[in-house]
């Protein structure tokens, strides 16, 4: 059994959940604070909140390795996946999709009428998301809206509803995802070329992909600016705005100056970011709440 769920966890790459975990916390904190005054929404929330969150990526990653499968026994970098090699058959990662999206819709039920209402067409655009490469180079962008709802939801299972701030966090999310996704995808840009895949990198060219990716971040930044603004936040997280610039900064210099930095760009930068936002709003959060 745990050789089993290792292997699950290879295939969603489930430690990288901490790039969408993050704002969802972020949203939970601030959401906590105007509905609690606390920074605490209680243990059954939390839990609710953390396992919606593992069930709708653990859908999400499934579902684009199911339907994907033809792609990545094609193409180099992604031939030792579980849902490739053999290891994980066609029945168990249907199995696996079905599970998860059944937890998803299930937890969100049990949260409020609002996240149950929007559970199925978040799973829609969750799995939209694996397709759209066929079609559009707008797949960094449903990627970004795909992350993006994370913080929503968090907003949502505190206050039932969806305040401005929380729409630019989201957004601040999408734009930062779609850019780090952009610099991901040089790495398949003559792959997606030779298959037919719509990418960025594939239809504009590296430089142009690179340009595409800083003005993303760019907007990032601004939309969490807003986000802070609008949700009267103090200096503290006003701060961590710039100091998640500044890592955005040096992420586009490590693909600048060589694309072999792509993965440490892509893996430890973007970490990075996600905790040291949080900290910084936890922060600010907690010296408004009790200074």
């Amino acid at each position: 059994m745990w050789a089993r769920i290792k292997l699950f966890s290879e295939l969603v790459a489930l430690e990288h959940t901490i790039f969408s975990s993050m704002f969802i916390l972020i949203a939970i904190v601030v959401a906590s604070v105007q509905r609690y005054a606390s920074l605490w929404c209680g243990p059954k929330l939390l839990l609710l909140c953390l396992l919606a969150l593992l069930g709708a990526r653990n859908f999400a990653m499934g579902f684009n390795r199911l339907v994907d499968r033809k792609f990545d026994k094609a193409n180099p970098r992604t031939q030792k996946r579980p849902s490739v090699d053999g290891r994980i058959q066609t029945w168990g990662l249907v199995g696996f999709c079905v599970l998860n999206a059944l937890l998803f819709v299930g937890v969100s039920y049990a949260i409020n009428d609002l996240a149950f209402a929007l559970s199925l067409p978040f799973l829609v655009i969750l799995g939209g998301y694996s397709y759209m490469k066929r079609f559009s180079a707008l797949a960094h962008a449903i990627l970004g809206v795909s992350l993006g709802l994370a913080p929503i939801a968090g907003v949502v299972a505190i206050l039932a509803q969806i305040p401005l701030w929380s729409v630019f966090l989201a957004l601040g999310v999408v734009f930062w995802v779609a850019g780090f996704d952009l610099l991901y995808s040089l790495q398949d840009m003559e792959f997606d070329r030779r298959v037919g895949l719509h990418s960025v990198p594939a239809q504009f060219g590296a430089q142009k992909t690179l340009e595409f990716s800083r003005l993303a971040h760019v907007l990032a930044v601004l939309c969490w600016g807003g986000f802070v603004w609008s949700a009267s936040l103090g200096w503290l997280a006003f701060s961590g705005v710039l100091v998640s610039a500044l890592i955005l900064i040096y992420e586009q210099f490590l693909v600048h100056k060589d694309f072999k930095n792509i993965p440490k760009a892509f893996f430890v930068s973007n970490g990075y970011l996600g905790v040291v936002f949080f900290l910084f709003i936890l922060l600010d959060s907690g010296v408004r709440l009790y200074a």
